[in-house]
């Protein structure tokens, strides 16, 4: 189990940059949509950029462009970012409730500091596969946020975390 979370980690570092290079998609111009839930618009594609407005769930929305895990929308309440996972896609002439586009890869900017937030691997495709290049740096980086026992034991006392033991699956079971 933990080298497959180690795998995950480790795709997210090589694939982010060629990600990020092709990650701003002009949605088509029938793409729109409605608020799943409420949320600000920002003026930005990022968590702390200034907010310019608010929408409601079920406000309709206009897809302009697609950036990362973020959505260039126009409404009634103003044109902005909003987060992907927040809007619905309806009217693209195929049935509304595929849900393809609000489940694709979602990897953007999470503030000014330029740290990168992945919420899935759907989405990544063979050529976005390939184009994947290795990143000594951010493997570093990476492996900076490590800590030892001790330190996980005193965060998971601050949390009041209980250990379980888990068994490990069996190779080959489903």
């Amino acid at each position: 189990m933990k080298n497959i979370g180690i795998g995950l980690l480790l795709l997210g570092l090589f694939a982010t940059p060629a990600i990020a290079a092709k990650a701003k998609v002009v949605a088509a111009a029938t793409e729109s949509g409605s608020a799943l839930k409420a949320d600000d618009i920002k003026a930005e594609p990022f968590r702390d950029a200034k907010t310019v407005g608010s929408l409601m769930s079920g406000d309709k929305v206009e897809i302009i462009t697609k950036e990362g895990g973020w959505l260039n929308v126009k409404s009634a309440k103003g044109k902005g970012w909003v987060r992907m996972l927040s809007i619905r896609k309806t009217g693209s002439g195929k049935a509304s409730n595929n849900a393809g586009g609000l489940l694709a890869l979602a990897s953007g900017r999470a503030g000014t500091g330029k740290v990168v937030a992945t919420t899935g691997i759907r989405g990544l495709n063979e050529e976005e596969l390939k184009a994947a290049q290795f990143n000594a740096e951010q493997l570093t980086l990476a492996e900076s946020y490590g800590v030892n026992s001790v330190q996980a034991q005193q965060f998971a006392a601050q949390g009041k975390l209980k250990a379980r033991t888990m068994d490990y699956l069996q190779e080959g079971a489903k």
